[in-house]
């Protein structure tokens, strides 16, 4: 486990000491609010300040359309689980492209999620030797754990992290009560769904401490 400033730098080192002849595919995993997107985007900056290409990319624009992902109650923990993200698509346009024998070809989203509509189908070649990093939550189920070159896991406490996304999500959420009822009945039961049958700390390349 790592933390403070060294761990974006040494887990920027390893990936650009990685080279597989395709992109190196790197998943930033942890509970909602954990700080995912945060230490994602410090990884991708030290990559390129190393001189790898990166393409950072956010679970955000896989999400599967509202009317699939709250088809089991708008706060259901189960239907966040099993119904918010598009795997089947990320995989499809995203990793297999990206891993070994792929064209290169790849989609940045297929969903804008402000207004639940498609995004254009169009796809970027990505140098054979970029790092690929994806933030998101669930990312060490399968099937997406074969596609992986490397995970991180962000490591944070339920109570940090529902203090964070109270305060990043009230305006989105109708006020902080209404936040507060989200994170306690959807998304930190659906997270707490994950640990307990996936424990994707054991499996990831590293592990960041990210409480404070």
């Amino acid at each position: 486990m790592t933390d403070g400033g060294d761990h974006t730098r040494a887990i920027a080192d390893q990936l650009c000491a990685t080279r597989l002849g395709h992109p190196v595919r790197v998943a930033v995993d942890g509970i909602t609010a954990s700080g995912k997107t945060t230490i994602a985007a410090a990884v991708a900056s030290a990559v390129n300040a190393i001189g790898r290409p990166v393409i950072h990319l956010t679970m955000d624009g896989f999400h599967h359309p509202r009317v699939h992902r709250h088809r089991q109650g708008r706060m259901s923990a189960d239907g966040y689980y099993e119904d918010a993200y598009d795997f089947d698509a990320l995989i499809r346009h995203v990793l297999r492209p990206l891993g070994p024998d792929g064209s290169g070809r790849y989609r940045r989203s297929i969903i804008d999620l402000a207004s639940d509509t498609p995004t254009a189908p169009d796809t970027v070649l990505a140098p054979s030797n970029a790092v690929l990093v994806v933030d998101g939550t669930f990312l060490h189920r399968p099937p997406l754990t074969e596609h992986w070159d490397r995970t991180v896991f962000v490591d944070t406490d339920f109570d940090t992290a529902r203090a964070r996304g109270i305060e990043r999500d009230a305006d989105l959420l109708g006020g902080p009560d209404k936040a507060a009822d989200a994170f306690d009945l959807r998304y930190h039961a659906a997270s707490r769904r994950y640990l307990r049958e996936v424990h994707p700390w054991l499996s990831a390349t590293f592990v960041v401490d990210n409480r404070e």
